[in-house]
């Protein structure tokens, strides 16, 4: 059977050496015998030569439970202190989300393309240990939702409140690319990676999607790009009318050439979704990423208990005194 592990510590252990010198105190006290008999009152003589010798004994005993009580209060009791250093893999993850109008097209029945987008991504999310997860969304502009962190539920609810209308609509996948690369460029570690979903073609932004992804590799950033959507007709909102959006049967159109190069050109690689099932496929398929060693250290708070040595000690010398003060003092 393994040793108990030791849940108590000394914040200064060397303080324990003084309780070495209460043995030297203690033949030092021996070896200096008094050459006369010493009684705090007349009458204690008339009761005999052991007179007070219990009382003597007990003020010795106080006093040097008081100064052991004290020694280890300097050494600084405390419980439960441990430092666990955890050796995980995590890599730096950034989703960039398209939140444009189209994203509610309904060719993934019952649900639109955003409600199973998010509910992939959140599974994606929710299979993370140790990596650092970060949302952007966009359409024709893009905005940092979540900067990188490991929490968790702050992430998940950043995903649950993407909706189209939050920003200009259009579809910026190179501001979008640049946005998200600034996030991951100085991030710890050496694994960075950027999952991009769109459903559109790129139609919005100054900035280039090639030209974006050029300098996101220069960063050592992977681009995972996915496109959202069946190939063909879908049924996509145009409008409103008088109970609610207006749906047209449209085609599809998704820059398949465009987002399979810009992943390409990092090192990653670009995956359709036409379906519910493929879009967590690829989420698996983007969860066996490579992954580098990250070093994370778990504190754990010290309770101190010096306090109860400190009150025994300061007890036994209050009593100590209380007694010498009737007997008298220790000789």
């Amino acid at each position: 059977m393994p040793p108990l592990p030791l849940s108590l510590s000394f914040a200064t252990p060397w303080a324990l050496l003084l309780l070495l010198a209460l043995p030297a105190w203690w033949i030092w006290r021996r070896r200096r015998r008094p050459r006369a008999i010493v009684f705090s009152r007349v009458p204690v003589l008339a009761q005999g030569p052991h007179a007070g010798r219990g009382l003597a004994r007990a003020l010795l005993v106080l006093r040097n439970l008081a100064l052991a009580a004290l020694v280890v209060a300097l050494a600084r009791p405390r419980k439960a202190g441990s430092e666990r250093q955890v050796s995980s893999d995590g890599i730096n993850i950034v989703i960039a989300f398209d939140i444009s109008s189209s994203m509610l097209a309904e060719d993934f029945q019952p649900q639109n393309r955003l409600e199973v987008a998010r509910d992939k991504v959140k599974q994606f999310v929710a299979l993370r240990k140790a990596d650092r997860v970060g949302v952007v969304a966009f359409s024709g502009e893009a905005l940092t939702q979540v900067p990188l962190t490991t929490d968790y539920p702050v992430v998940q609810a950043a995903i649950d409140n993407l909706q189209p209308g939050q920003l200009e609509d259009g579809t910026a996948i190179g501001t979008a690319i640049a946005t998200a690369a600034n996030r991951l460029r100085n991030a710890p570690g050496k694994s960075r990676v950027l999952v991009l979903f769109t459903d559109g073609v790129n139609n919005r932004g100054s900035i280039d999607p090639r030209t974006a992804a050029q300098a996101a590799a220069q960063f050592g950033i992977r681009i995972y790009t996915v496109g959202v959507g069946v190939r063909g007709m879908a049924p996509v909102p145009v409008g409103r009318g008088l109970f609610g959006l207006r749906y047209e049967n449209r085609p599809v159109e998704i820059d398949d050439a465009l987002l399979t190069e810009v992943a390409r050109s990092t090192g990653g690689q670009y995956f359709r979704a036409t379906s519910p099932q493929a879009l967590e496929l690829i989420t698996r398929e983007i969860d066996r990423l490579e992954r580098t060693p990250v070093q994370t250290r778990t504190y754990t708070r010290y309770a101190e208990l010096f306090t109860w040595p400190l009150t025994v000690g300061l007890v036994a010398f209050a009593a100590e005194l209380m007694l010498a003060a009737w007997r008298g003092p220790l000789p």
